[in-house]
């Protein structure tokens, strides 16, 4: 009988083991996305369910955007969002709205940037996305975990985050958009059956 359950291994490179476990649970995560969509189409990536609802790439390219954004935001703390999001093109090759979210404009559609894009592009995406976020934490130290930032929410009041609830929410955010992918993937399926 093969057991189920896996460990995540902390790699020995980072100089704070939390920090080096919300890095190795976000590979983790990484992994999972990966295997459950290693047969996906461009079709499929880019298929929406209705107009005005986000598709698998879209959901990819967020997380890759997000990631980035808020490593800059937080730990790197440069500031303000607009500063944040000027580096994301050349660490990863898109810049903050390309991912088509919120989808807002007339029709609802995913953005052209993405169209035709194969799960390659994306696995691209994502791994300089995590190539930075490791780059920028390895050598983060458990105080570093403790430093504060702040940030202007949409509706004008202000927001205080730690370095730690920035790689929490990395985790988490990527977590909740794999079970996203993971029902739009159904509902491909369910709308584009097999012949028996």
């Amino acid at each position: 009988m093969t057991d189920i359950f896996r460990d995540i291994n902390v790699p020995d490179s980072f100089k704070s083991q939390q920090v080096g476990l919300f890095v190795a649970q976000m590979d983790d995560q990484n992994r999972r996305v990966f295997e459950d969509v290693k047969d996906i189409s461009p079709a499929e990536l880019e298929w929406q369910s209705a107009p005005g609802m986000n598709t698998i790439g879209m959901l990819l390219a967020h997380i890759a955007i997000v990631e980035v954004w808020w490593i800059h935001v937080g730990p790197l703390a440069k500031g303000s969002t607009e500063a944040a999001a000027e580096p994301l093109p050349g660490i990863i090759g898109l810049g903050l709205q390309d991912d088509g979210m919120p989808i807002e404009r007339a029709g609802g559609l995913p953005p052209q940037i993405l169209a035709g894009k194969d799960l390659a592009f994306y696995e691209d995406v994502l791994r300089k996305a995590r190539h930075f976020t490791k780059e920028t934490a390895v050598s983060f130290t458990d105080s570093d975990l403790d430093r504060t930032g702040s940030l202007k929410r949409r509706d004008g009041s202000t927001g205080t985050y730690t370095v730690r609830w920035v790689l929490y929410h990395l985790l988490e955010h990527e977590a909740a958009h794999y079970g996203q992918i993971g029902f739009i993937r159904h509902q491909y399926r369910d709308a584009h059956p097999k012949p028996v």
